[in-house]
């Protein structure tokens, strides 16, 4: 990997590789709407002579193909809210893929654990069914499809897939960055989704570092990949580690069926994943079996150690 664009850069998954990818030396090129957000990064990864900023609309190829003369890998790490999903997955992935046909570039897609529906196996390898029983996971069962159709002769694409994460750079669009964001500022919050089962979460500093190992591989692409985590834990855990880091001990109310639907009536998104709840009660965990056969050891942050960090670094915000 000799240039690397990303795309959606200012938003968690997008930070957190961009990050890496300036950490390695690996000349890149931040993509997205707000030239404020791209200064931003920019700044807080201290503007090496090797980062370049390019502003532009990524359901426009023709933007995109602009901002990517020279990268010879594209991170797709842009996303639309999850209110939008059904509508606007799928055309933002294909002017990202028409992009990239045109250049021959190799495109590494970050996606989710929804194609998979419900779990059939104790630990979920990249064979597992795809079978999924929501809206959202048959549009991104579609999306994936699209993206490994024959239709692209020229581009070379690989899917990522992460179960929840958490992380300095994670934001509304993850489950727990607003709930550990809001521990860190002291204000009362909510968990989405039961505290009592243990789930999946993966730090993102460390999901970065796998993703970007996998990318500069060549043999690599034309796969489905499993980002997994450290384990699981509780939600009642992960507040406790938090409440202690930020010396402050606010309520956090679990959000269920009723409570989101409610906040839904004033905040579509929040209505939109309750469909998705069941990922809280039967969580799936994601095997690390084919990354360690394949790439090596998975970078696994201990969620004490990566709690502390995150909540830390939002304090300085």
């Amino acid at each position: 990997m000799n240039r690397a664009i990303v795309v959606g850069a200012t938003g968690g998954t997008g930070a957190a590789i961009t990050e890496e990818l300036i950490k390695r030396g690996i000349s890149t090129t931040i993509f997205g709407r707000s030239r404020q957000k791209l200064e931003q990064l920019a700044v807080k990864l201290g503007s090496p002579d090797y980062l370049q900023i390019a502003v532009g609309d990524a359901f426009r190829p023709d933007d995109i193909v602009a901002a990517s003369l020279g990268a010879d890998v594209m991170f797709h790490c842009a996303n639309v809210p999850y209110n939008e999903m059904e509508s606007k997955l799928i055309p933002l992935g294909e002017s990202v893929m028409e992009a990239a046909e045109q250049l021959g570039l190799k495109v590494v897609v970050i996606d989710g654990i929804y194609p998979y529906g419900r779990r059939q196996m104790k630990e979920v390898t990249e064979e597992h069914p795809k079978q999924p029983h929501t809206r959202k996971g048959k549009t991104r069962l579609a999306f994936e499809q699209m993206l490994f159709s024959g239709q692209w002769r020229k581009a070379q694409v690989m899917i990522v897939r992460l179960p929840d994460y958490y992380g300095p750079t994670a934001n509304q669009a993850s489950y727990l960055g607003s709930t550990l964001e809001a521990i860190a500022e002291g204000k009362m919050t909510f968990f989405i989704g039961t505290m009592k089962t243990p789930r999946e979460y993966v730090y993102l500093p460390d999901a970065a570092v796998m993703v970007v190992e996998l990318a500069s591989r060549d043999d690599a692409y034309g796969q489905n990949w499993n980002i997994p985590g450290a384990g699981v834990i509780s939600g009642k855990e992960i507040v406790r580690i938090a409440q202690e880091v930020a010396g402050k001990a606010k309520p956090v109310i679990a959000l269920g069926k009723t409570g989101l639907s409610l906040l839904g009536l004033a905040v579509p998104v929040m209505k939109e994943i309750v469909e998705m709840l069941y990922l809280t009660e039967e969580p799936l965990v994601l095997s690390k079996t084919k990354y360690e056969a394949n790439i090596g050891p998975v970078k696994m942050t201990s969620f004490e150690e990566g709690i502390t960090q995150t909540i830390g670094e939002l304090q300085k915000k």
